[in-house]
């Protein structure tokens, strides 16, 4: 009976869940030139998988698409969902 509570205890722990939509890297020189309307190229390409980050760390990746209901929305559908680091020790 305990464990069930101390589950629910956990399912309602709140995460902080991120969509990598790609990353740069610039001088700060470069960064201190940007204004409204900038373009920042990332290194992700259109079509490619996007990252889904939960705490920090890559938990699955998908494709970003428009919510149903809302046309001014983004979502994800999930495409991978990646597992547990391996501790693969060369010896």
């Amino acid at each position: 009976m305990d464990s069930g509570r101390n589950l629910d205890s956990i399912l309602r722990i709140p995460v902080t869940i991120q969509v990598v939509l790609g990353s740069a890297t610039m001088p700060v020189s470069n960064l201190m030139k940007l204004g409204r309307g900038a373009i920042v190229p990332l290194d992700h390409r259109v079509g490619e998988p996007v990252d889904v980050v939960v705490n920090g760390r890559v938990i699955a990746r998908g494709e970003v698409v428009v919510v149903e209901d809302d046309n001014s929305r983004f979502g994800i559908s999930l495409t991978e969902i990646v597992g547990p680091p391996t501790n693969d020790l060369v010896g």
